[in-house]
């Protein structure tokens, strides 16, 4: 350093790297400073853009949220508002709701607690009721019941708490606290005989849900029955989607999430304490940050760019929990959240347990998609695919193949109200080695019309294959599906 170094205006050299120059070409523009002071003009672009990058990060954050308040509010379109009504698709979930992912092949029963309202709730399980779980208001996994809950099959008894509770636990309970108020239980019956008769009936004769404090006159079950109707499970990807994030933080307890997300709330006008009404700087500001938060999602999960994705090296089949991990935690948390991979699950799906993402050999499920064929081409619904899946399709209970819209995210609308073929139907025309060949497609193929699934010409497609009760070679990966091959070219 010689006195050489020293600029005007300082006593000592200063670093280059410190100083702020007079104009900046960004990507927002042209920014201007006099003497590292922004201009009015500088100012007011780069806190609209620092409310746009909020808007876009809040958007992505809350999706988990978002999804299942837009849960909340379907099932209250359809009468459930308190916690002893029920939904229940005893004819199976078809195409006609919107419903992320939704699976064609198991009984639903489903509902929603008020544990602000109600208190402690019991949720009393039969014996042989499928996968069951209790997500709180931020899509996050409360506890499990049924096969891979810690009843294991058996049926028993469940309290579910509210946040902080400080009260009376009885014993004879499995015993899970919420962090939140508002919580989802969704309940799945396995066919028999290919048919949803059983596991209905063991629903609405078995199920009962109920205050505790009314545990000794509790109300009738009221069970709702959705089949065939139309309703909406899906969150807005417009600008509307901020203002059914915001009730969820009017009304949850502050301590549902950290207090950087709800600074992150904050700073777009979601307050705790506060109405959500932005002002028309604010609106079109969070209109552009939808718009572009929504495009983000969908490139995450249709065009993830990491190397984690594929579950296979020679397949174009994905998973859909990253690092096989259910709170998306990087190498068991060293690396935090992997906040993309939570966002590529929430975008498509629902239920959040470790039975989906874990090593559970002959309980839980695991889940498989994919978008592109086998020469990595996005599905065309005007073109006609074949996929074969192995002989001895490692599922304990049964495997599914479901189509989906990859604009709603939820069954592929067709002339066929059920998109989807599975092993517990019995209809399937095998192969004589085992194997059996699937068929996409918009017009019925003369051949294997009992193995077909109807695509839309000029639409797209996704599909999932669903594994209930995986066994050990689904996880050595010693039995893998084949790719979505197009026939004919």
């Amino acid at each position: 350093m010689n006195d050489e170094s020293v600029q005007p205006g300082f006593n000592t050299p200063i670093p280059s790297k410190v100083l702020t120059p007079d104009h900046v070409d960004s990507r927002i523009g042209p920014l201007d400073f006099v003497d590292g002071v922004p201009t009015a003009d500088t100012s007011a672009r780069l806190f609209d853009h620092l409310d746009f990058l909020r808007g876009v990060e809040v958007f992505l954050s809350c999706i988990p949220a978002a999804s299942i308040e837009a849960m909340r509010l379907g099932f209250l379109d359809m009468g459930v508002d308190a916690c002893h009504k029920l939904l229940i698709m005893d004819e199976l979930l078809d195409s006609g709701p919107l419903f992320l992912t939704g699976n064609t092949d198991t009984v639903y029963c489903g509902g929603f607690f008020d544990l602000e309202r109600d208190g402690p709730v019991v949720v009393e399980i039969p014996p042989g009721c499928g996968p069951g779980t209790v997500n709180d208001a931020w899509f996050r996994f409360v506890i499990d019941m049924g096969g891979p809950g810690p009843d294991r099959g058996q049926g028993g008894k469940y309290l579910i708490l509210p946040p902080g509770y400080d009260g009376d636990v009885p014993d004879g309970y499995f015993v899970a606290e919420s962090t939140s108020y508002s919580n989802w239980i969704i309940l799945r019956g396995f066919l028999v005989d290919g048919r949803p008769d059983a596991a209905a009936a063991m629903f609405r004769e078995g199920v009962k849900v109920y205050p505790m404090s009314q545990a000794d006159d509790p109300p009738q079950m009221e069970f709702t029955a959705t089949s065939g109707q139309l309703f909406n499970t899906i969150h807005a990807n417009n600008v509307e989607f901020f203002d059914e994030l915001a009730p969820v933080i009017h009304r949850e307890p502050i301590e549902m999430i950290d207090a950087e997300t709800r600074g992150l709330l904050a700073a777009i006008g979601i307050h705790k304490d506060k109405p959500f009404a932005p002002d028309a700087r604010m609106s079109a500001i969070l209109t552009e940050a939808a718009e572009v938060a929504n495009g983000t999602a969908r490139a995450i999960y249709f065009r993830w760019r990491e190397d984690d994705f594929l579950l296979y090296d020679d397949r174009r089949w994905h998973t859909f929990f990253i690092g096989g991990d259910y709170e998306w935690l990087r190498d068991e948390g060293r690396g935090g959240r992997h906040l993309d991979a939570r966002t590529l699950f929430f975008y498509v799906a629902t239920v959040n347990t470790p039975a989906m993402a874990l090593e559970m050999v002959g309980a839980g499920s695991q889940y498989a998609g994919t978008d592109k064929d086998a020469d990595g081409n996005y599905f065309d619904g005007s073109k006609q695919y074949r996929l074969r899946l192995p002989a001895n399709v490692p599922a304990k209970n049964f495997w599914s193949i479901v189509a989906y819209d990859p604009q709603t995210r939820s069954e592929l609308q067709t002339g066929q109200p059920f998109p989807s073929r599975n092993s517990q139907k019995g209809d399937l025309e095998m192969n004589a080695d085992g194997s059996v060949d699937l068929l996409f497609g918009p017009e019925q193929p003369a051949e294997l019309q009992n193995n077909w699934i109807q695509t839309v010409a000029g639409k797209g497609w996704f599909t999932v294959i669903r594994l209930y009760g995986p066994l050990e070679p689904w996880f050595d990966h010693s039995w893998k599906p084949g790719d979505v091959e197009i026939v004919g070219h």
